[in-house]
């Protein structure tokens, strides 16, 4: 093989295989898509009423945004991105929180959701016994992917799951 060949061959090798390498770049979503993606999940697991009366927040600056993450316990420097959806009359023990962490703050979010889930089994548990059932029955998990999912409503198990699976096709 000529010098002249063979350099252009190696060349022409070394361009392929930096090509088949892959980049290395995170290719998570963003925090906005992350929230619309879990806006989507949430609603897409209710029906319109559920939608219509409890609606879905993903900022402390929203209609109702900074209430929720009140109720809930939240502190919006500690969610990277997130979608809440919470009854705010106490007549009704109803809560959906679908939470990405910012590192380091995944304990704090969990906590702060477990806490919601406790004040709601108080707040009902001498009041409406159907509700605090309810309450004393909300689903919370931290997903593969890091997203702390708490799900407080009827149908707890099947509305959980259906979150839970639309999040992680994303």
């Amino acid at each position: 093989m000529r010098p002249v060949t063979f350099i252009l061959s190696l060349i022409l090798s070394l361009s392929l295989l930096a090509g088949c390498g892959g980049d290395s770049a995170d290719h998570s979503p963003s925090p906005q898509d992350r929230a619309e993606a879990y806006r989507s999940a949430i609603e897409g697991a209710r029906d319109q009423e559920l939608n219509s009366a409890y609606p879905v927040v993903t900022d402390v600056q929203e209609d109702m945004g900074q209430a929720a993450f009140d109720l809930l316990g939240l502190e919006a420097d500690d969610c990277q991105a997130c979608a809440l959806s919470v009854s705010l009359m106490n007549v009704k023990a109803y809560g959906i929180a679908a939470v990405y962490p910012y590192p380091g703050k995944e304990d704090t979010v969990y906590s702060d959701l477990e806490d919601f889930i406790t004040r709601q089994e108080q707040s009902f548990q001498q009041y409406l016994a159907d509700q605090y059932d309810i309450a004393s029955h909300a689903r919370l998990d931290t997903l593969a992917d890091g997203t702390v999912l708490l799900v407080m409503c009827e149908d707890q198990d099947e509305v959980f799951n259906s979150i839970r699976d639309a999040i992680e096709e994303t």
